[in-house]
């Protein structure tokens, strides 16, 4: 081979290094690329005509995509721990059978893994209100989650460059490498307690984000291990997503012996808390003194839960972390009935289907093709009984106490992709604040095109997201109850002070990533799991060693800051939030 060759096959050796490496292969897939390079170069050496040559690199390049593929991670469970062969814990007695756990490598906290709390949601039973789930015999190991609930993936290469984009947390062992699985059958939860004998500990019942679309609970960030090793239960469990969750029909409310349709991830979220209400006693938890919590649309749920008549008295307090549904008419994972039902008889004539049963046959990828997003709960007159600021106008929500909170950053990656310029900025905000966008240009002029980006992140940060606590807060004081709000602008090397940002404080996994925090990170996330673990036990975050957090009746319109500093410090939004007021009194009044 000439020198030119031999550069040539070293930039493609390298390009496909990269893409081995994004794709997260296997060690076999390295062994066959490194077989095909040598095979390649001694080939090739000994080919003299100029067709054969050609002929020479497109066969590499296409055996090259073969590899790519025949080096694609299995599918495995993930483990409860990450512990090696690690100890299992004593025998478990809940309402289906018994069952036993793991404990983590220093033995400080048991995991229960994938247990049951709901039949599986397939063939008949899509679609459907959650069902019991079935006894077994003998004693269940639950020591791997389950499968992720279906949804769109991504392929590996994609999500590698996202990781190292937007988390900047990318790791990869060709020896260790696999794919997490995804099911229908997903309706498992997972439990972590205090090692040995517990009595009447709180529990956090935490539900994972998404959209209400993606997300899975063995999400590393979601570990409760930190939590537990302060004394708390934590509960979290997997739900339907996108179409198999949120699709409404009149078949199917007609079908339904409660009339309901549109809101089965919902459902399902109230089958789980109501298992952990009746079984969380045999893990030691206080069935009594449980807190719901939830982030993006894992908060707008958990609004969903305070206002729904099935979640009352399974739960006592509530922790929603940017996302909420309180406004007349919610930014998002919120819609009309009328709309749903809509979107359900477009998913019908997309799928060539003549009615739900047919539906119901058609392969669980294929729906995923569907072209409109469900993404949003309903007022199905079952689960939600009505628009939830009219429940809270009336004081029949569920929750006795609130602690809730945005990021200064809320909105930026969601509109990573979104071109603004001055051209359109007008446009842009006119579809949100219709008559009042003239007022809204006045609080954030911008004269160049970044300007006008940068405002549109900060107005979005603030409507959808921020508001809905601003409002939540209001509603709950007007009530008497208390509220305590956060402001999350820690910046760091991670997804820094972005939408889920915090999360990894709250749960004390910093140590994922460790290069990407400085020893400031680590004290701001002592505290916050303090902070939440205090109000999961009592609903007061405040004690002992710990920056004071006044109530929202104490101090309005200042939410506590979450940074290295922690302070109360004004809501930079309240002028934007008075402007939204109007607009949303506009819609109660039916002006659009």
């Amino acid at each position: 081979m000439k020198a030119g060759a031999w550069a040539a096959l070293a930039v493609i050796a390298l390009l496909f290094g990269a893409l081995l490496v994004l794709s997260k292969s296997t060690v076999w897939g390295w062994v066959l690329a490194l077989l095909l390079l040598a095979s390649f170069a001694m080939l090739y050496g000994r080919v003299e005509r100029g067709w054969l040559r050609t002929a020479c690199w497109l066969g590499l390049l296409i055996l090259f995509a073969l590899t790519l593929k025949l080096g694609e991670a299995p599918y495995r469970a993930i483990p409860a721990v990450s512990a090696k062969d690690p100890a299992v814990t004593e025998i478990v007695q809940v309402s289906q059978g018994k069952l036993t756990g793991v404990y983590n490598e220093d033995g400080s906290v048991e995991v229960y893994a994938g247990i049951p709390y709901a039949k599986p949601p397939v063939g008949e039973l899509r679609w459907r209100e959650p069902q019991e789930p079935e006894s077994w015999e003998g004693v269940r190991a639950c020591d791997t989650f389950a499968p992720m609930s279906m949804q769109q993936r991504n392929p590996a290469i994609v999500d590698s460059l996202t990781t190292i984009v937007a988390f900047h947390n990318f790791r990869y062992d060709p020896f260790k490498s696999f794919r997490e699985p995804v099911s229908e059958d997903s309706l498992y939860l997972n439990i972590w307690k205090p090692a040995g004998e517990v009595k009447d500990a709180p529990v956090l019942f935490f539900i994972h984000g998404g959209s209400l679309q993606t997300g899975q609970p063995s999400y590393g960030e979601y570990n409760g291990e930190s939590l537990a090793k302060q004394g708390v239960i934590v509960v979290n469990f997997g739900y339907r997503l996108n179409i198999f969750g949120y699709f409404a029909s009149e078949e199917l409310a007609a079908e339904s012996p409660n009339g309901t349709t549109g809101n089965y991830g919902l459902l399902d979220q109230i089958a789980a808390l109501r298992w952990v209400h009746e079984n969380i006693a045999a893990f030691g938890g206080d069935a009594d003194n449980i807190t719901i919590a939830g982030e993006s649309a894992g908060a707008s749920s958990v609004g969903a839960l305070c206002v729904s008549p099935l979640a009352k008295g399974l739960f006592r307090r509530a922790v929603a972390e940017s996302s909420g549904i309180t406004p007349v008419k919610p930014y998002h994972t919120f819609r009309a009935y009328d709309d749903a039902l809509e979107l359900g008889r477009k998913v019908l004539a997309e799928q060539g289907a003549a009615n739900v049963q047919a539906l119901r046959a058609i392969p669980a990828e294929k729906l995923l093709s569907s072209a409109d997003p469900y993404n949003a709960m309903t007022v199905d007159g079952y689960a939600i009984t009505e628009q939830p600021y009219l429940t809270y106008e009336r004081g029949e929500n569920n929750e006795e106490a609130l602690l809730n909170g945005f990021n200064s950053h809320e909105a930026d990656l969601f509109n990573f992709f979104l071109k603004v310029s001055t051209g359109n900025y007008d446009e842009t905000l006119r579809a949100i604040f219709a008559g009042h966008t003239d007022e809204v240009e006045a609080l954030y002029p911008a004269a160049t095109d970044a300007e006008a980006k940068a405002n549109v992140n900060t107005i979005l940060s603030a409507a959808w997201f921020a508001y809905s606590h601003y409002d939540w807060s209001r509603c709950m004081t007007a009530q008497g109850k208390p509220v305590y709000e956060y402001c999350f602008t820690r910046a760091n090397g991670g997804l820094s002070n972005n939408h889920g940002g915090e999360m990894p404080y709250v749960f004390g996994n910093l140590g994922t990533q460790p290069y990407n925090y400085a020893p400031e990170d680590w004290t701001l996330s002592e505290r916050m799991q303090r902070y939440w673990v205090n109000f999961a036990r009592t609903g007061d975050p405040n004690g002992e060693g710990l920056p004071y957090w006044p109530t929202y009746a104490e101090s309005p319109g200042r939410p506590l800051k979450l940074d290295a500093k922690i302070e109360p410090v004004e809501d930079p939004y309240l002028k934007l939030y008075e402007i939204i007021d109007l607009r949303q009194r506009e819609i109660r009044d039916g002006i659009e």
